[in-house]
C-alpha cells in the first residue's frame, strides 16, 4: 500500500477517532453525570434516563445519513468528513457547559438533549462518510484491510474516553467525578475536535470520487438511492445483528458489569479497557483474512458465533467476581464481534455505484442504528428493571440470528471494482460491469 493511501487512512481514521470519542465518553461516563440531570431515585431509573437521551441521539442519525450523505456525494467525501467534525464539537462544548438538575431543572437535561442530537446528526454521517473514504482511498487488494481501521479508530476513541476515565478515578474522588470531573473528557473531545477540523481541511480527495463520471444532479439523491433499494434493506439487515452485539459488548459492558455483575466502577472500567485495545489491534488482522478469503466467511462466523454463545457469555459474566474472569469472557465476546465489525465498512461500500455511495451506505446504517443498536443499552436495562435480565441476552443471540440467514443468502462483494459498479433502474442486485 502505497504512501499516499496511508496518508488518507490516517487523516480519515485521526478524525474518525475523535468524533467516536465524543459519542462514547457520553456512555462512558452516564455513572458519573446520571444523577446531575435527573431527580436522586433508583440509580437504575437515573441510568435509564441518560440511556434514553443516548438512544435518542440514535434517532438522529437518519437524518444525519440523509443530509451528510448527500453532502458527502455532491461535494465530496472530505466536505462531509470535516462538517461531521465541527458538529461533534459544537455539541461536546454544549455537554461540557450543561447546568445540572440542582440549577435548572430539567433544562440541564434539555441541554443535554440538544446537544445528543448533534451528536446524532454528526454520527450519522460520519459512520458513512469514514467508510466510503477509507473504502475508495486504499489499495483494491487490501481494503478489507484497510477500512477495518474505521473500527481500530471507533474503538481507539473509546479506549481514550476511558482510558481517561480510569486517570480520573485514579487522581480524583468519587464525589468530584459525581459533581464536576465528569465534564473534563467533554473539554478534551471539544479540544481534540478542533485539531482534527484543521487536518481534514488539508485532507486529499479520494480519487474514485475524483474520477465520478455520473451525472451531478443525480448524486447522493433519494432517487438514485431507490434504484439500489435492494442494497439499502441488505445495509439495515446486515447491520442489524452486528450493531446490537457491538453496543453490547462495548458501550454497556461497563455498567453491566458495575450494575449487574457487582464489580467495582474502577475494575469495570479496567475490564472494559483492557478488552477494548486487543479489540482495536484485532481488526486489521480479520480485515487482511477477509482480503484473502472473502467478507462471508467473517460475517458467518460472526453471527453463528454470536447466536450460539451470547446466553452463556452474558450469564457467566454477571457472576464472573472480578477482573480476570471477566476480562477473558469480554475477550470471547469481542473476538466473535470482530467478524463484523473488522470488514462490515467496506461491505456497504462495496455495495453502491461511487455517485450514491455515501448516502447508501449512510442513511439504511444510520436507520439499523436507531432501532438496534441505539436502544441496545436501553433494552438491557428494561429487562433489568423488569426483573428478567436474561430476556436481553435472548435479545441479541435473536438480533444474531437473523443475521446468519443475512450472510448466507447475500453475496460476496471482495472481488467487486468500485469504480465500476454501474448505477441501473431496476433493482437486481448490483454487480461489477
Amino acid at each position: 500500500m502505497g504512501r499516499q493511501h496511508w496518508k488518507k487512512i490516517w487523516v480519515g481514521s485521526a478524525g474518525n477517532m475523535v468524533e467516536w470519542f465524543d459519542w462514547f465518553v457520553y456512555a462512558s461516563f452516564a455513572t458519573y453525570f446520571a444523577g446531575a440531570f435527573f431527580p436522586s431515585g433508583n440509580p437504575t431509573a437515573q441510568l435509564m434516563n441518560t440511556a434514553g437521551i443516548f438512544a435518542v441521539g440514535f434517532f438522529m442519525r437518519p437524518v444525519g445519513g440523509w443530509l451528510l450523505g448527500r453532502v458527502g456525494d455532491r461535494k465530496g467525501r472530505k466536505a462531509a468528513l470535516t462538517l461531521t467534525v465541527t458538529l461533534m464539537s459544537a455539541s461536546a462544548i454544549l455537554i461540557a457547559v450543561a447546568p445540572t438538575y440542582a440549577v435548572a431543572g430539567y433544562g440541564g437535561a434539555l441541554v443535554l438533549l440538544v446537544a445528543r442530537l448533534l451528536q446524532g446528526l454528526s454520527v450519522g454521517g460520519e459512520y458513512a462518510a469514514s467508510a466510503t473514504y477509507l473504502t475508495e482511498a486504499s489499495d483494491p487488494r487490501r481494503r478489507g484491510f484497510a477500512s477495518s481501521f474505521q473500527y481500530v479508530s471507533m474503538t481507539a476513541g473509546q479506549i481514550v474516553g476511558l482510558g481517561l476515565l480510569i486517570i480520573l478515578q485514579r487522581t480524583m474522588s468519587d464525589g468530584a467525578l459525581h459533581s464536576y470531573g465528569w465534564r473534563i473528557p467533554f473539554v478534551v473531545g471539544a479540544l481534540g475536535a478542533a485539531v482534527v477540523f484543521y487536518l481534514r481541511r488539508s485532507m486529499l480527495e479520494t480519487e474514485v470520487y475524483e474520477e465520478d463520471t455520473s451525472h451531478a444532479e443525480e448524486r447522493g439523491t433519494l432517487r438514485a438511492l431507490w434504484r439500489h433499494r435492494r442494497e439499502a434493506f441488505l445495509v439495515v439487515a446486515l447491520t442489524m445483528g452486528g450493531t446490537v452485539a457491538y453496543y453490547t459488548y462495548t458501550t454497556y459492558l461497563t455498567k453491566y458489569l458495575s450494575n449487574s455483575a457487582g464489580l467495582s466502577k474502577q475494575t469495570a472500567t479496567l475490564v472494559s479497557f483492557t478488552a477494548l485495545i486487543v479489540f482495536a489491534c484485532l481488526q486489521p488482522l480479520a480485515g487482511a483474512l477477509s482480503d484473502r478469503i472473502g467478507r462471508r466467511p467473517l460475517l458467518i462466523t460472526f453471527a453463528v458465533g454470536s447466536t450460539v454463545l451470547t446466553v452463556p457469555i452474558m450469564t457467566l459474566l454477571k457472576h464472573a467476581g472480578g477482573y480476570w474472569p471477566a476480562l477473558g469472557l469480554a475477550l470471547l465476546a469481542l473476538v466473535v464481534v470482530t467478524g463484523y465489525t473488522s470488514i462490515n465498512a467496506c461491505v456497504k461500500a462495496e455495495l453502491f455505484p461511487t455517485g450514491v455511495r455515501a448516502l447508501g451506505v449512510a442513511l439504511p446504517y444510520a436507520v439499523a442504528n436507531a432501532l438496534f443498536g441505539g436502544t441496545a443499552e436501553y433494552v438491557a436495562l428494561w429487562f433489568k428493571k423488569a426483573g428478567i435480565e436474561s430476556g436481553f441476552y435472548w435479545y441479541v443471540a435473536g438480533c444474531a440470528a437473523v443475521s446468519v440467514v443475512v450472510y448466507v443468502a447475500m453475496r460476496e462483494t471482495r472481488d467487486l471494482d468500485l469504480a465500476r459498479v454501474r448505477d441501473r433502474t431496476d433493482s437486481s442486485l448490483t454487480t461489477a460491469s
